[in-house]
């Protein structure tokens, strides 16, 4: 089979993938219950023959459209042996010999099914798909795909009639605009993992939605510069918001400003230079060490290095600075938004009213 009906070109933060020239070259299903409520899985006997010629526009529809929403580059990882990953195992069996994909592809249902043991995990389909010529990073790349459809819903139908209309239902439908789970595997970087985009619209709890990327995946984010970029200002965020008060007396409107000031680097930099960026932006030598220390124990904890010096990623920097606040809360009464200079905002106490107050200097309304 070879259908080429998507035309689509898609941005991933600072990665940029297409599937302009991409075609559905093979696709197997199969079932995945919960050994947990005592369901078993059901494998079909050979990969499923697409004949229409709308089924393959429909499911290129379905399992990549949701991937307009990626932000992040991941690889598939072992803490030992990456060969002992078995997603990444069966994978590369099919990348290597096509005649063993629906074999492979049944090996991933059973390992699926494995870990699916969390009570709260639902059944569902499970597609296991080869697409040829998907472009990553300007490379054209053989990829694997394997998505999961947890979640099922009724549709009306309307049908002409002789007198008018006639209504029916189908239950037990998929919506092909809602792909619950899907990753993207790419024929590239073998050596690291692969390189892989992920989604999981996970609608259970924490527990249960874990086992896609953890369980069954096994996903190290890349280190690349979104996620440099990205983690740096997340954990400089969680530095201001939450360290300084334990060591130093701020004002909310001093940690807005050191907010303020260091998303103004971000957004001014080419490059992010540690010794520069805590120079500009926090001075305090007591402060620095301090947020040198936190960034070495984030590090080490979530395996994560950053390096001192890296390109910043523009698109990171945008979506860091929708969760960075500037908004000063008063009570019920007041929001004052703190976008430039602090001295232009000075906090006091006013003794007779037993009340702390906030004096604003402005030159003009607008």
């Amino acid at each position: 089979m070879d259908y080429r009906p998507w035309t689509k070109n898609l941005t991933f933060g600072t990665i940029m993938v297409s599937f302009f020239e991409a075609s559905l070259d093979v696709i197997s299903v199969h079932h995945v219950g919960n050994p947990s409520q005592n369901e078993m899985y059901a494998l079909s006997e050979q990969s499923l023959a697409l004949k229409d010629d709308l089924m393959p526009k429909l499911l290129m529809q379905y399992f990549l459209t949701p991937f307009e929403k990626a932000n992040e580059v991941y690889h598939l990882a072992h803490s030992s042996d990456i060969n002992l990953n078995e997603v990444y195992h069966f994978v590369s069996e099919a990348f290597a010999d096509k005649e063993k994909f629906h074999e492979a592809s049944e090996q991933i249902a059973k390992y699926l099914y494995k870990v699916s043991n969390h009570p709260n995990i639902k059944p569902g389909e499970l597609y296991v798909a080869h697409f040829k010529q998907v472009q990553i990073e300007g490379n054209l790349l053989d990829t694997i795909g394997i998505f999961k459809s947890e979640n099922k819903e009724t549709y009306l139908k309307v049908y002409p009639d002789k007198d008018g209309f006639r209504l029916d239902y189908e239950e037990n439908a998929i919506n092909i605009n809602k792909l619950d789970k899907g990753v993207l595997i790419f024929n590239i970087e073998k050596e690291n993992g692969y390189k892989v985009v992920v989604i999981d619209h996970a609608r259970s709890g924490q527990e249960a939605a874990v086992y896609w990327k953890d369980e069954f995946l096994h996903l190290r984010i890349r280190n690349d510069s979104f996620n440099q970029t990205s983690n740096t200002l997340g954990i400089y965020k969680n530095f201001v918001t939450q360290k300084l008060d334990n060591e130093f007396e701020m004002s909310k409107a001093d940690k807005i400003d050191l907010l303020n000031r260091s998303m103004k680097y971000f957004k001014e930099k080419d490059t992010f230079d540690m010794d520069e960026f805590t120079g500009e932006v926090i001075g305090n030598p007591q402060a620095i060490a301090s947020f040198k220390t936190f960034k070495s124990q984030y590090e080490q904890e979530f395996d994560s290095p950053i390096a001192d010096t890296f390109e910043i990623s523009d698109n990171a920097v945008k979506k860091q600075s929708r969760v960075y606040k500037s908004v000063l809360k008063l009570d019920k009464n007041f929001h004052i938004y703190i976008h430039g200079n602090k001295e232009m905002i000075q906090k006091g106490f006013d003794d007779d009213k037993h009340l702390n107050y906030y004096k604003v200097y402005f030159k003009e309304e607008q």
